[in-house]
């Protein structure tokens, strides 16, 4: 008989998951505490996400001796990523940190900022500050990010120094 996945340990993202800008990180694989403690924690005023996700393309290897046209693996591609922010009415927000075409990274801490947990690093380059206008929604800026180069994904999160 098979060995059965091991069962998750389910959660609910909000109030868990840590979102950080990093301006600076010099290894995206190994990221260093003192780099992820200069960066800024988000999610406090993260109303929104989209992409922050990796998919792989496949390409095809048809052979003449054959029907069937097996594929392998291709190129990696990340999707249009976006984080929407609350904006202020006095323009104390995120305005003032990630201006178009600031280079850094997107730190995603899935399940907190733990120790030996993984965390993905997205080096990107903010492409807009956005405005949202909506009639009857509170006030907000979604900024829309280029990702650069491929994402550290599953990188261990730093022990945090005493």
């Amino acid at each position: 008989m098979a060995t059965p996945i091991q069962a998750s340990t389910r959660y609910y993202r909000r109030g868990v998951t840590r979102v950080l800008w990093v301006p600076t990180i010099a290894n995206k694989n190994a990221p260093t505490r003192a780099e992820l403690d200069a960066g800024t924690a988000l999610e406090a005023e993260t109303g929104a996400m989209s992409g922050w996700q990796t998919t792989s393309g496949t390409v095809p290897t048809p052979a003449l001796g054959s029907r069937f046209t097996p594929v392998v693996g291709g190129e990696i591609t990340a999707s249009d990523s976006s984080l929407t922010f609350w904006a202020s009415k006095d323009g104390d927000d995120v305005r003032q940190l990630l201006v178009r075409e600031a280079t850094g990274n997107i730190v995603w801490m899935d399940e907190g900022d733990v120790p030996t947990q993984p965390m993905d690093v997205y080096p990107v380059t903010v492409t807009s500050q956005a405005k949202v206008r909506e009639l009857d929604q509170a006030a907000q800026i979604m900024c829309q990010f280029a990702i650069t180069s491929e994402p550290a994904e599953n990188v261990d999160i730093p022990a945090v120094t005493p």
